[in-house]
């Protein structure tokens, strides 16, 4: 189970559904969140850069740097969001994150992310949204003719780590995992895959950790943990009961 911390503006807050008007503010201290969450058990963070996602450039560098000062040494820390040149990546590896996730630039210029797993190996991830099987890029704003699987499958060949991937019809709905698509996903890849959007209770990670040999690595959750629909210590706690 791996907590989200959304950034915008220096704060730690979620989106419904990718809207920038409809952020919910949870947090002014995102490196105490951070903190909060590692007490409770996590083991990996996902942190989003999301005025950088908009941007297409870092935005929220400074709140990044609280939290890898407060956790960085203890658990990996994955990020994304407005990374768009070799050298923003060299900056935040340099910073102390652990992964990078590429998304919309890994669809519009293949070529960097290509670039980047030559030039940083074991450090690349990719995010993939997508609704209905369809990739959508530029913060979810627009829907591309890509194929998931399709996209998917090429970027394995780069050698990017693992693939972020959300359900953007879910994300932040509190409807539940696409459970189906991820593991559809997942079966077509060799490379693990993290499952993001629609964790919302209890009954979505037992059935996550039973598709758990199909390749799904993980979970993101986000409004869930933070509204309450979500214990995360109890989240984390099933899921080491049932997947050891």
């Amino acid at each position: 189970m791996i907590p989200a911390i959304d950034l915008k503006d220096g704060h730690c807050v979620r989106l419904k559904q990718g809207l920038m008007e409809d952020a919910t503010v949870f947090s002014e201290d995102p490196a105490a969140m951070a903190r909060h969450w590692v007490e409770k058990g996590g083991r990996r963070l996902h942190l989003v850069d999301l005025n950088g996602a908009f941007a297409g450039k870092p935005v929220n560098e400074g709140a990044i740097k609280s939290i890898v000062a407060a956790v960085g040494n203890e658990i990996p820390i994955q990020l994304g969001g407005g990374i768009r040149d070799l050298d923003t990546i060299e900056r935040y590896l340099d910073d102390g994150i652990s992964y990078v996730i590429i998304g919309t630039a890994a669809v519009k210029n293949p070529g960097f992310l290509h670039e980047a797993c030559d030039a940083f190996p074991g450090h690349i991830m990719v995010g993939l949204d997508a609704k209905d099987g369809k990739v959508a890029v530029d913060g979810w704003s627009k829907l591309t003719g890509h194929d998931v699987v399709d996209l998917a499958k090429r970027f394995e060949d780069y050698g990017v780590e693992a693939v972020v991937y959300t359900d953007i019809g879910r994300d932040g709905m509190l409807s539940g995992v696409n459970i189906e698509a991820t593991v559809a996903l997942a079966r077509a890849l060799k490379i693990p895959v993290i499952a993001s959007g629609g964790v919302t209770n209890l009954e979505d990670v037992k059935r996550l950790c039973a598709v758990e040999s199909e390749g799904i690595m993980g979970a993101i959750t986000g409004r869930a943990i933070y509204e309450g629909t979500l214990d995360f210590a109890a989240a984390q706690a099933l899921a080491d009961e049932l997947n050891g």
